[in-house]
């Protein structure tokens, strides 16, 4: 990679915050990137977006954002799409690649037309989804927010919900489940999760202690040298940038089964991508710095 001229970046904006169901994750990863970014002397300024989002933007005279918001309006194109009409360079995945990810059920079927393998996708009825076990969750969230282990018909209806619509349910995969990073193209090592409630959900992500974290993952060199090239094909598909996340499960076979991609990975203490980075010889610091110099518009070039 070459040398970073610091200098170049100019007025750079951490935007984070939001109105998601994700708002106090993004608030923690954009501290976390803010304070790397002034560290390594960057001219840089945090963005609550609470409200108003384009003004806030616009009172702050920046001259790229870094991303930090996650979830619904953060993470779906929408703020990719406002920044594009500002023409204000931004990380991560452009409008159509945000989009796409951030709707499980349209991205699963791209990967899947790409020869990559996803969870079985199980059809929910009138009274719930036509199978059990199946893990459902909303079509359109991250963060494991939504995530659901349901075994039974009793269980579904205890979820309470009434209209199927935004939900999706999917056969549960046997095996070990990891996330690769892909930062600028090139996968990062993978990153074994093996939480202590049997499931990755949001209290396993971000309750400290409450998963156990391998890097490498426990797997075979080849095994891994193969779920990275995999991670690579997803990310090609899709058409993201910036440094995404794939996650999936490895069965005993070997093959990798994609459950989602992240376009926008945390970046707090027990997030995966600074996991990954950091067993590269990765610090932080120039990890953020790294995911800065590609901010780029998806109409009109790297700037």
């Amino acid at each position: 990679m070459r040398e970073l001229d610091i200098h170049s970046f100019g007025h750079v904006g951490v935007l984070m915050g939001g109105t998601s169901a994700e708002r106090e994750i993004s608030l923690k990863s954009g501290a976390a990137v803010l304070r790397a970014l002034q560290m390594a002397g960057i001219d840089a300024v945090g963005l609550d977006l609470s409200c108003d989002w384009a003004a806030c933007i616009d009172a702050a005279h920046i001259d790229r954002a870094f991303i930090a918001l996650h979830g619904t309006l953060g993470e779906d194109g929408s703020v990719q799409g406002l920044l594009e009409t500002m023409r204000i360079p931004y990380t991560g995945s452009g409008v159509t690649a945000s989009a796409l990810c951030m709707d499980k059920a349209l991205s699963k079927q791209v990967l899947n037309h790409a020869g990559l393998q996803t969870p079985v996708h199980i059809n929910i009825g009138a009274d719930g989804p036509v199978r059990y076990p199946v893990f459902v969750k909303p079509v359109a969230e991250g963060s494991s927010i939504g995530l659901h282990h349901v075994a039974s018909a009793a269980q579904w209806q205890a979820l309470g919900i009434t209209d199927s619509d935004g939900w999706m349910a999917e056969m549960p995969v046997k095996g070990r489940e990891i996330a690769v990073s892909v930062l600028n193209g090139e996968a990062l090592m993978p990153v074994e999760v093996a939480p202590k409630s049997g499931v990755y959900d949001y209290a396993s992500k971000y309750t400290t202690g409450a998963t156990d974290y391998f890097c490498p993952a426990r797997l075979p060199a080849e095994t891994l040298r193969y779920c990275m090239g995999r991670a690579e094909q997803a990310v090609s598909a899709t058409g993201c940038a910036g440094a995404p996340r794939v996650d999936m499960i490895v069965s005993d076979g070997g093959e990798p089964v994609i459950l989602e991609i992240n376009t926008i990975p945390g970046m707090t203490e027990t997030s995966l991508l600074p996991k990954a980075a950091a067993a590269a010889g990765v610090n932080f610091e120039t990890l953020c710095l790294r995911i800065l110099s590609s901010a780029q518009l998806q109409h009109g070039g790297e700037i």
